[in-house]
């Protein structure tokens, strides 16, 4: 069996769910524009850059999840997922994974983007696993705040070996293990797996990607 794993945010998904969800609820009035708007593009372009602190942007993205029900939350997720999430999925990202999933792989989503937001899509690929960040909840509702590790950079490794050793497996073991992303932030788990593939990278993995003979793709 081999291991395949997809990060979501612009390489699945033609855009990033993440920035989109805050964008959404902006749209739909439920949060503020002028307050919430800058800071999250200003969040974005240090992810785009490297300079995230991970810790400060979930206490900033994980806040409106704590505001609401769970009933208000799966109502806006179900529009969202209509309305933003499909057009940004493309035939050729479904047939990539629906190939993988053929062959038997054993697949996953990695992701930094918090469960909430990207389980559905997660289902939506037919993807069985998902490796997000975990937003902590208490008696069915959100805190705000991250129970465990972020799945993020070094976080990510972590994540997937807990994960597979809760499986009985080992990273190390399979003969044949791949890793589709776009950003520079994956490169800890780029460089751990077997086969790295950079899907319509950013600058930086690009330019990673050319030095080390990295295979490069685009889902667009």
């Amino acid at each position: 069996m081999n291991l395949t794993l997809f990060d979501l945010d612009n390489t699945l998904l033609a855009g990033d769910s993440d920035f989109q969800w805050g964008q959404f609820l902006i749209e739909r009035g439920v949060l503020a524009r002028d307050t919430y708007d800058a800071q999250n593009a200003a969040f974005f372009e240090q992810y785009k850059a490297g300079t995230l602190d991970i810790h400060e942007y979930l206490g900033f993205a994980l806040r409106p999840l704590a505001a609401h029900s769970a009933a208000e939350l799966a109502r806006w997720h179900a529009e969202f997922m209509r309305s933003c999430i499909l057009p940004m999925i493309t035939p050729a990202a479904r047939a990539l994974v629906a190939r993988h999933g053929d062959a038997g792989d054993l697949c996953a989503v990695v992701t930094a983007t918090n469960s909430f937001v990207t389980a559905p899509i997660a289902h939506e690929f037919g993807v069985p696993h998902l490796l997000a960040t975990e937003p902590e909840s208490v008696a069915g509702r959100f805190t705000g705040r991250v129970a465990g590790t972020p799945c993020f950079r070094e976080g990510k490794i972590l994540r997937v070996e807990q994960w597979l050793a809760g499986l009985g497996h080992r990273l190390e073991a399979f003969g044949a293990s791949r890793f589709y992303s776009d950003s520079h932030n994956d490169l800890p788990l780029l460089e751990r797996v077997r086969q790295p593939v950079a899907v319509d990278p950013d600058p930086q993995l690009a330019a990673e990607a050319a030095r080390r003979g990295w295979p490069v793709m685009s889902l667009r």
